[in-house]
């Protein structure tokens, strides 16, 4: 074990950003949970002074580590041939300020345990000519396929963010669900906690005492005659890990197709051969962009082998229309022109 403390020195291009947020990069292996009991406790020191999770950082400011995390900061990613090529194959937007990638199934956003290879870790290979990587604005499940959205500077990133903690955005997710819901659209909300799922000690419990309060939209778009299964819109209103699968799973009673975490395997329906994935794609996002006001809508096309379960299901996986069009965020409303 390392006793000694480290000493770190905040890079020009990460002025202004988040004390935790720049530690989780920098302390990939370590657990979130003790980043901030490192903060909450004084061990973590800006220009030697204790410095809370929300502290904005200023460029050549030196940051104080405890002894035994500068472990940590050994990264485990180990970069391919081919990851740039990749990364550009799957991108759907990039103006040189804002980067939106359709992410695949099955790769990770970040590193974590036992993870060696991720999105975040890629992005290093699309650094600009000034060095400056794209960040990550949100994650998704490395089960959740669909749109992902980056920043190529800081101050994008900084204001994407805001554009999505304050929910002026709209969040269109696909999914199959099994079996159909009663009702062809409503509104699901129950508070959301870390817990014990049935055999999964790892996983979100609906918590109504405890919890964060979560809301997700719905819309049913298309059943199966027997109603065994439904393609269903999802607009998540809050944005809690996990919420859709777990609103879907112990609220609506209709959990995602392939979700064996919250209990899918798809025995409802005659899914002898249809992939086991989970059906869960972010199909859509509609903002404002922060620097030229236009509209964006971004749409991520479903993958061959989602393609492949709306098609023999007789969904159709060409569906263009916005389930929610009557809702409109106020950020996505018409500017109207300055009087005069």
């Amino acid at each position: 074990m390392n006793h000694e403390i480290t000493h770190l020195t905040v890079e020009d291009d990460a002025d202004g950003q988040r004390l935790d947020r720049w530690l989780k990069k920098k302390l990939p292996k370590t657990p979130y949970a003790l980043i901030q009991k490192m903060l909450r406790t004084g061990q973590v020191r800006v220009d030697g002074k204790r410095a809370k999770a929300e502290t904005r950082l200023e460029a050549g400011q030196d940051v104080r580590l405890p002894p035994a995390e500068k472990k940590t900061t050994q990264l485990t990613f180990r970069p391919k041939d081919g990851d740039k090529e990749f990364l550009e194959s799957i991108t759907l937007y990039d103006d040189g300020k804002l980067l939106i990638l359709n992410k695949p199934y099955g790769l990770a956003v970040q590193g974590g345990p036992n993870i060696t290879r991720h999105i975040d870790g890629m992005l290093a290979e699309l650094r600009n000519l000034k060095g400056v990587q794209p960040r990550l604005v949100h994650r998704l499940d490395r089960d959740t396929s669909g749109i992902l959205v980056c920043g190529r500077s800081l101050a994008m990133t900084r204001d994407m963010g805001d554009i999505f903690v304050n929910r002026d955005i709209k969040k269109i997710y696909w999914a199959i669900v099994s079996p159909a819901p009663q009702k062809d659209q409503g509104e699901i909300e129950g508070a959301i906690a870390k817990g014990t799922h049935g055999k999964r000690k790892e996983a979100m419990v609906i918590d109504n005492e405890s919890g964060k309060a979560s809301k997700t939209m719905y819309r049913v778009i298309e059943r199966t005659k027997d109603n065994k299964a439904a393609f269903v819109a999802f607009w998540p209103r809050t944005g809690r890990m996990h919420q859709i699968r777990i609103h879907t799973a112990d609220i609506l009673g209709c959990p995602i197709l392939g979700d064996e975490k919250y209990d899918c395997t798809g025995e409802m329906i005659d899914s002898h051969d249809l992939n086991g994935r989970l059906h869960l794609h972010a199909a859509r996002l509609m903002f404002r962009h922060p620097n030229t006001s236009e509209i964006m809508d971004i749409k991520a096309p479903l993958a061959d082998d989602l393609r492949g379960t709306w098609e023999k299901l007789g969904f159709n996986p060409d569906y263009d229309d916005d389930p929610f069009a009557a809702i409109i965020p106020k950020d996505l409303k018409p500017i109207k022109p300055d009087k005069k």
